[in-house]
Parts: C-alpha cells; structure tokens; sequence
C-alpha cells in the first residue's frame, strides 16, 4: 500500500513516520503553514542584513551568526558584502568529518529532521532551503554523512556540514565542487548526484550555513531508528523467552498478574502478561512436580525485560520531543516583544537525546545479557532438565559454540554501555566548555542493538531445536498458543537447510524472522492480546 505524502510543518512528525521516511521512501512535501512561518521569520533577517534594524545606540543591529563570525569569533562583524560567502565557508570549515558513512536510513532521516526543524518556521532561513532538502528525499538522494567528528553539541556540526555542502554553493564560486551522496545505490560527487535527478544547489543567503549546521539531527536520526528497532525487538525478546522457560519446564507462577500488582511497573505487568498469554495451553510448563521456582533468568523475566521495556518507552518519548524541536541558534522569533527578535541559547545541546542514547544501551544491553543466560541452560546438560548437552543431534554436532558467540557479543555490549554523555571535551577555544558526545552515544546505541539481535536470535534458535527435541520425545505434548506458532514458523525455516548447516548457517536462515515482522505478526494472529511497546 502507497502511503500518502507527509505534511512537513516542524509539529506533527512522529517516529512511525520518520521511519517510513527513511525505510520505504514515503514522500513528503512543506505545508502551506509552515511555509507562511518561515516567510515571516526570513523577512526579519534580510531586514537585518539590509541594516534596517537599529540596536540602543543607533548602530545597524549585531546579530550572531547573520552579520558576526560563529563561536568564538561572535565579536567579529562580519561586511554586508560577505554576509552569503560566511555561510557557504561556515560550511567548508566545519565538514570535517570522519569514518564510514552512517546508514542510508540515519541519512535520510538526518535530512527530514532537518528539514523539519527548519520548516517550524524559527530559524530564519528561506522555504527553498527545506524544499531542496525535501527533494533530495523523494527522488532518492542520499547524502554521504561520515559518523564520525561530532561532539553532538553546537549541532552534530560536522556531518550536518557535509549535507549542507551538498545542497548549497558560494555565489563567487558556484562550480566548486564539493559533497557527495547515492543516487540509485551509486557513490557520487554532489553536484553530478543532484543533476542526475535534476536538482541544482542553493546559493546560501545569510544565516543559512548555520541553520543546516546547528541541530542534533544525525544524534536523533540514530536514537529514533534505534529506539524504534528496540521496541520490536523486545516483543522478539519475549517471545524468545517464553519458548526457553517452556522448554525448560518453567513454573509460570512467578507471571501471574497478583503477583505484579504488589510492585506496579508498567512494564514488568506488561511483559508477564505476555509471557502467560504466549505459554497458554502449554503442556511443557509446570509440568515437574514439586517445583516452586525457576532460575532468575527465567523466573525475573517480568522484572528485566519489563524494565527494558520501559527504559525503551521513556527513550521513545525523549525522542518524540526531538522530532519536532528547533535547535538551532540564534532563534528567529517573531513574535517575541520588542524589536529585536533574535535569542541566542543552547537548544543544539545534544544531552537530552544523548542520555536516552545512553540509557538505551543499558537497556538493550541488559536483554541480550538475561537472553544469553536462559540460551546457556538450554545448552548445558545439567541445567536443562534432560534435554540433551549442547542440543547435539549427532556425534559432536551441537550448538554449543553459539553460547560462545552470544557470550562475546553480550562482553563487547558491556564495553559499549560505558555512558559517553558524562565525558566532556571542551572545543571551539573554550567556547564551547562542555559537550554532549551524544552522537558517540547514538552509534553505540545502535551497535548494542545489533549485538542483542543476533544474542536473541541464538535463543530463538536454541529454544527452537529445544522444543523439536521435547516433542520428538513426547508427541503427545502441547505448544503453547503463541509459542506454538513461532515455533512452527521458526521450525520451517530451520527445517529447510540441509543436515549440514552449519550453527552461523542456521543463524543466517532465522535471520530475517528476527528482524522483520513476519515472527511477531504470526504471534499475534493467536495472541491479538500481546502488548507492544507503545510508539
């Protein structure tokens, strides 16, 4: 199904449509409003720039990064004559980034973010500017971003300069040749990206370098996209964990919904609620008699996964506030009293996305570590209530260097949750004194998320082979509702490859179950009750 174009007016972007954005090409286009809101906000900077606008003194008013150098040069008046190159070479100087580029995704949801901030109409540039940036969405060009080089401070400065590189050009040098971007999956210089689909850049008029440059876009992009991931794959996570604990011949007791009600987290009640409905019907779970209690990773799923699922929630809501924020400086407001209508601040400081960033990691990393230990006692003889050691089904062919990998992957997730928002390197000359690094933040985020996946795909994988051993020695048992169905999808796959596929080969088979929604979608025909973490 086409979705229809989405309205850009810097209010109403939420992040399921960010990600239709940057994922499925949905295209989007400047609403009438916020075109009217920039207009209004542009007419008072080139009032300024024409020195229409008189300070206390009787002087041409002095306005930060319109007629003044940036940081630390802000008490260097910059001549009329070279208000439009200011923007163009506070572009050149700051694209200084480094590393591989960032995602195609991150890309293309770094430009709509700018874009959106841009069209609520308080950064006094002209609507051009973000309808150039619109256009590079709907006709596929993607901007080259390298990740690395932002302290996610004054703005991520230097992978938002490279953008802004791409779209605009000097008015004494429009042939210099500089930026680059996909167009069709080719790697191009900038201008050939932007003729191939017919588009030319700007010539960059007074504060318009900075209101590319100056906003935490690339550290939101990444924090959005992961946040978003980080929800499915909760919901993935469950699902894995109701397959061990049913394997395991889990006591379900420790998920009942009196039992939540005595310590009311929003997301263990959650997640126990989900855990009973997917293990409804199971002949597997309390099934041994005499057994009260499970091992704490099967029996404080609730209280783990339920706090994932709220660190989640809380960094989807920080998120929500990003997508529509202005975080440039100064501020053109034009409704403010008096005549002078420019607000220099720190709305570009990147802490508050930075520490969900951060806060994010923790949580992701804490899933994949609960989802190694469960994977561990379905692999270990003695732990797994006669399933047989290392689930081998044939001399010395068994899964047991998986829980290696999924141990590796769960230590390098703990070096990577070290919180990069509590260091701070002082840059511009002292003037910018303390920084965010909540673009360092972000990518490691998005690292630890990619780490959890394969971790809770050795689990399903395991739990799968565990539950095929449990019926091929009772085939009188009974699944689970839900965990019936994504044993039987998962199964399928597996069953597909040959006897001798290797462990990463049956990893690879199950891959896109993890990651896509064809897993969760069939959980949900049986259990429609499941609760998602809300976007």
């Amino acid at each position: 199904m086409t979705l229809p174009p989405l309205d850009i007016d810097g209010n109403g972007l939420r992040l399921e449509a960010l990600v239709q954005v940057a994922r499925q090409g949905r295209r989007v286009h400047l609403s009438p409003w916020a075109r009217r809101e920039m207009v209004r906000s542009r007419a008072w900077v080139d009032a300024a720039v024409r020195g229409e606008l008189i300070d206390a003194s009787g002087q041409p008013r002095v306005i930060y990064g319109v007629n003044t150098g940036y940081g630390s040069l802000s008490r260097v008046r910059i001549p009329q004559d070279r208000l439009n190159a200011l923007s163009r070479n506070l572009l050149r100087s700051h694209a200084a980034g480094v590393g591989a580029p960032v995602a195609p995704d991150a890309a293309r949801a770094t430009v709509l973010l700018r874009a959106n901030a841009l069209s609520k109409g308080f950064s006094g540039c002209r609507p051009e500017l973000v309808e150039l940036l619109l256009a590079l969405l709907n006709r596929g060009v993607v901007p080259v971003l390298p990740a690395q080089g932002s302290c996610g401070s004054s703005g991520d400065l230097a992978p938002l300069s490279h953008l802004g590189l791409l779209i605009g050009h000097a008015p004494d040098d429009p042939d210099h040749e500089t930026g680059e971007a996909w167009v069709g999956g080719q790697r191009m210089c900038g201008r050939a990206a932007m003729a191939a689909v017919g588009l030319q850049p700007l010539v960059l008029g007074p504060k318009e370098g900075l209101a590319i440059n100056n906003g935490a876009q690339l550290t939101t992009a990444i924090t959005a996209l992961t946040a978003h991931d980080a929800a499915q794959l909760t919901l993935v996570a469950e699902i894995a964990a109701a397959m061990s604990i049913e394997a395991l011949h889990g006591v379900t007791r420790a998920f009942h919904p009196l039992v939540h009600a005595m310590r009311p987290y929003g997301g263990a009640i959650a997640c126990a609620a989900n855990l009973l409905s997917l293990l409804h019907g199971s002949t597997l779970v309390d099934s041994v008699p005499g057994k009260v209690q499970d091992a704490y990773s099967l029996r404080c799923t609730p209280q783990v996964l339920g706090a994932v699922r709220d660190a989640v929630g809380f960094v989807v809501r920080q998120v929500s506030v990003e997508l529509n924020a202005v975080t440039d400086n100064p501020l053109i407001l034009p409704d403010a009293p008096g005549d002078d209508k420019a607000f220099s601040a720190g709305m570009f400081h990147g802490e508050p996305v930075g520490m969900a960033a951060d806060f994010l990691k923790i949580a992701t990393a804490e899933l994949a570590s609960l989802s190694e230990r469960r994977l561990y006692r379905l692999l270990t003889g003695a732990l797994s209530d006669r399933l047989p050691p290392s689930l081998d089904d044939g001399p010395g062919i068994g899964l047991l260097a998986l829980q290696t990998t999924a141990a590796a992957l769960v230590s390098e997730n703990k070096a990577l949750s070290w919180p990069a928002s509590v260091d701070s390197i002082p840059t511009c000359e002292d003037q910018e004194d303390h920084v965010a690094m909540s673009t360092t933040a972000a990518r490691r985020a998005a690292d630890v998320l990619e780490n959890t996946r394969y971790v809770v795909g050795i689990e399903l994988l395991c739990a799968t082979r565990a539950l095929a051993w449990r019926q091929a020695d009772d085939p009188g048992l009974t699944l689970g509702r839900g965990t019936g169905a994504a044993f039987h999808l998962l199964d399928e796959a597996l069953r597909a490859l040959p006897h001798e596929a290797t462990p990463a080969e049956q990893l690879a088979a199950i891959e896109p179950l993890v990651q896509g929604p064809a897993l969760a979608s069939a959980v949900r025909a049986v259990c429609p009750r499941l609760r998602e973490v809300s976007l």
